[in-house]
């Protein structure tokens, strides 16, 4: 696939109108697929530019002065198109002339198709003469095992039939039943038999006898033991038990057969949805659509869509066929419609192959990009803009790599700013420093940054941006911000501040489990899901435990797309794509394992189906950010991090340094009530809010405060002023120093 970028250059210039900027440049003409909204009709009552108004730059249209005779007059007659000439006889014989099929297939008309299906052939034969030529030994030792067992096979058939074994069971029959004259009747066709069969066999053996001698008189040593080599061949074929072969397959056997109203109807009785006396209605002919075929039935009278749904499994057995072979739709014409795709070989066991982005030198974020393809071999496109995204799995079924390429096309659009954060600290977000805005790895503190406390400050600050965008869209005119929503222009204005944004928070469950800050980080989350995306700012979280103890249901219930890959139940799936998916057909634990990067995609637009996402691996996607910065640079939009500004260090980094500064030497171990009161001191503008809370608030705290450190507090035991030694909870100052040595020793 091709994906060439059109330059501004390569526009048609609009007269009156200054030179692009750069800011609206085009970008790739993908096709659209999974379209949030449809496309606009063009207005062609506004005179402006396709590339929209300049913020800064705003006139308001003046009607004075317009010439009105230009104007086309209500009621004013036009010429009607032409009537269409009907067909001559001349045309209809030239129509049923194109209609004609070939005389010669394809292949043989054309030298390339030839010399390919010949290559073909040549390398299939030779593949098979060399894979049975390697087993040639080994069939001869099957033939010298089984050659014996085949001649007394051999014998034994022959002497039964000579002595008419066949119809022994019926002479004893009649002995049982003490028939005398039917007894003596069939003894004397016996008896006749015999006779006739000796004399045959008697005679066959010695031209047999005679014909061997000859041949081993008259024949070459060559043909002699070839002829022998044959009779051990077939000797060895009737003594070959019954479930193996003599000679191996040298492949499997091909399965391509047409599907037939037969083989539904079978796979239908088979599945209980209809009886054989009563049939199927085929609304629509068996139809080939791609690689498989298109079958819409209706079902008996009380049957629905959802009893189908529940007989997947049977109805795929009964089309003898695999299960992810088989997928089923919803007609929305009857509740008893069903239509179904059966594709020839599993269609999700296919590769995508590698994404297009990695040869695409710029993206419009604001219009759909390639994320994959569907079952059927359609490519699947998607957009962030009005919505935010879950992803779930089971760890290693491509989950972060289907949340990166989403990430990498947001990058490939110079306008739009990243924040990226990863809980688990993997490698795979790791060069997105080249053109985040924000991002951070992990839950830990590392060389004196706390990435906890760098996404709580960036998440207040998206809400504070969030809000200030609200605010300045409903102050600008209707003539530049339509009913006061974000556009292209507004977003690449670099006066106006409000670029797109996407937040990318991958294992987002480690951050909402964090026991200081996973509250405000789960509220800030949810205000982003559910305002943010209506501004601008879309928001894509994963998760490989999407139950409500990790990753709460408020949370969940946000995201407008949902996309699953495998999960271990039907109710796992359910909660990742949402109540009710499985009862519409959608459930990702019947994706099978070796279906990685393959999952069910949900609310990015009216339409619900699978996606096979494309490949960029981490080289990839190190050539694409490469590319991304360079194109960041020429824009001057590089911001953040990615522009050199200095990683705010959060406060929680230097919290065992404070507690160590307020523990002397000279004491033990302290309460924590006491040390939360001495930390207030110490820095009142980050630990001032601890010191009004309760004793007990006080200390738990600062327990959940140390969790991530590995401290534990305890019960300790101190003597008071007037004497008492009360049991609180408390720490040792042992453990805060051996903390603080692990963390020097770890270079964090």
């Amino acid at each position: 696939m091709n994906h060439e970028q059109l330059s501004p250059a390569d526009e048609p210039e609009q007269p009156g109108t200054a030179p692009d900027s750069g800011e609206g440049a085009a970008v790739l003409p993908f096709p659209d697929r999974f379209r949030k909204t449809p496309r606009p009709a063009p207005d062609t009552d506004r005179d402006e530019e396709p590339g929209g108004v300049d913020p800064d730059e705003v006139d308001l249209p003046d009607d004075e002065g317009e010439d009105d005779e230009r104007r086309p007059v209500e009621g004013t007659l036009v010429d009607p198109a032409p009537a269409a000439d009907p067909s001559t006889p001349a045309e209809i014989r030239a129509a049923k002339t194109a209609a004609r099929l070939p005389v010669f297939p394809a292949w043989l008309r054309s030298t390339e198709e030839f010399r390919a299906v010949a290559t073909w052939a040549a390398g299939h034969y030779c593949a098979v003469s060399a894979y049975h030529a390697v087993r040639a030994p080994l069939y001869v030792g099957k033939v010298a095992a089984y050659a014996p067992r085949g001649g007394w096979r051999w014998a034994g058939g022959v002497r039964r039939w000579v002595f008419d074994a066949e119809g022994a069971p019926l002479r004893a029959a009649a002995a049982r039943a003490e028939d005398i004259e039917e007894y003596l009747k069939l003894t004397r066709v016996r008896n006749a038999r015999v006779r006739l069969r000796l004399i045959v066999s008697t005679i066959a053996a010695t031209v047999l006898i005679i014909a061997g001698t000859l041949l081993a008189l008259t024949l070459s040593s060559f043909l002699w033991w070839s002829t022998v080599f044959a009779v051990l061949m077939l000797l060895g074929q009737v003594g070959m038990p019954a479930d193996q072969r003599l000679i191996d397959p040298a492949r499997v056997k091909f399965r391509h057969r047409k599907l037939s109203a037969d083989i539904v109807t079978r796979a239908f009785v088979a599945a209980g949805l209809t009886r054989a006396d009563q049939g199927l209605t085929f609304p629509r002919p068996i139809t080939q659509e791609g690689d498989g075929w298109r079958v819409v039935v209706d079902l008996p009278f009380g049957k629905t869509f959802t009893h189908a749904l529940k007989a997947h499994e049977q109805l795929a057995s009964g089309l003898d066929a695999a299960q992810t072979q088989v997928f089923l739709d919803r007609d929305p014409s009857s509740a008893r419609r069903v239509s179904m795709w059966v594709a020839k070989r599993d269609p999700l066991a296919v590769p995508t192959g590698r994404s297009p982005l990695i040869h695409t030198d710029r993206v419009d974020f604001w219009k759909p990009f390639p994320w994959g393809m569907d079952e059927r071999g359609n490519e699947v496109m998607v957009t962030m803009l009005w919505l935010s995204l879950l992803v779930g799995a089971v760890p290693r079924q491509g989950k972060t790599f289907s949340a990166r390429t989403i990430a990498l096309a947001a990058a490939l659009d110079p306008y739009v700013r990243l924040y990226v954060f990863d809980g688990k600290a993997s490698p795979d977000w790791r060069r997105f420093d080249k053109v985040a805005h924000r991002i951070g790895f992990g839950i830990a503190p590392y060389n004196g940054i706390d990435p906890v406390q760098v996404l709580l400050g960036a998440l207040r600050e998206l809400k504070a941006d969030v809000e200030s965008r609200y605010q300045r869209l409903s102050e600008l005119p209707i003539s530049v911000c339509p009913e006061g929503k974000l556009t292209p222009e507004l977003s690449r204005n670099k006066s106006m501040g409000m670029p797109l944004t996407l937040v990318v928070v991958d294992e987002v469950q480690e951050y909402l489990q964090h026991p200081e800050h996973g509250g405000e980080i789960l509220d800030l989350m949810v205000y982003l899901a559910r305002v943010a995306p209506a501004v601008g700012v879309s928001l894509l979280t994963s998760t490989q435990k999407p139950d409500d103890k990790a990753c709460p249901s408020v949370l969940r219930d946000q995201h407008q797309a949902r996309f699953s890959l495998r999960v271990g139940s039907w109710q796992v799936s359910d909660v990742v794509l949402g109540a009710g998916s499985y009862s519409e057909g959608l459930d990702a634990s019947r994706l099978l394992k070796s279906h990685k990067g393959v999952g069910l995609l949900k609310g990015m637009s009216d339409d619900s189906g699978i996606v096979r996402n494309y490949l960029a691996d981490g080289a990839d996607a190190e050539r694409v950010l490469t590319r991304a910065r360079a194109l960041r640079e020429s824009e001057g939009t590089l911001s953040g991090l990615a522009a050199g500004e200095t990683m705010p260090t959060g406060d929680a980094a230097d919290l065992l340094a404070d507690v160590a500064a307020v523990m002397p030497a000279t004491e033990a171990k302290a309460w924590s009530e006491t040390l939360v009161d001495r930390l207030a001191e110490l820095r009142p503008d980050v630990y001032g809010e601890w010191a009004v809370m309760e004793p007990k608030a006080k200390a738990t705290q600062l327990a959940n405060a140390l969790k991530p450190y590995g401290i534990e507090t305890g019960q300790v035991w101190l003597k008071t002023d007037d004497g008492s030694n009360p049991n609180r909870r408390g720490l040792k100052r042992e453990d805060i120093l051996a903390a603080v040595a692990v963390r020097k020793r770890s270079g964090s």
